[in-house]
């Protein structure tokens, strides 16, 4: 039983966020059936966030703040370093 338990605890998350993918799968089935694309739509997106979710839970990937902000840095960073290094007669289209 402690096994059991133990094993609820550490999945919850990602249990949680498989059962929401099964039920924006199927509330997106039914809407499409009834002609609801915007209601269809959404939940696709809720679908597709909540895999998301599931494989950064699985992999062990955290989306802190921190996280998030040293990704900005270094995206920035790469743009800077590109741009500068594109010639300055660049034709426009």
């Amino acid at each position: 039983m402690g096994t059991l338990t133990a094993s609820l605890v550490l999945m919850r998350w990602e249990l949680v966020s498989a059962v929401m993918m099964f039920m924006a799968s199927t509330l997106k089935v039914k809407c499409r059936q009834t002609s609801h694309n915007g209601m269809a739509f959404i939940f696709t997106g809720i679908g597709i966030g909540m895999s998301c979710w599931f494989v950064t839970g699985l992999l062990g990937i955290t989306l802190s703040m921190d996280n998030l902000l040293n990704f900005w840095h270094i995206t920035k960073d790469v743009f800077v370093d590109v741009m500068s290094h594109t010639p300055a007669d660049y034709p426009m289209p």
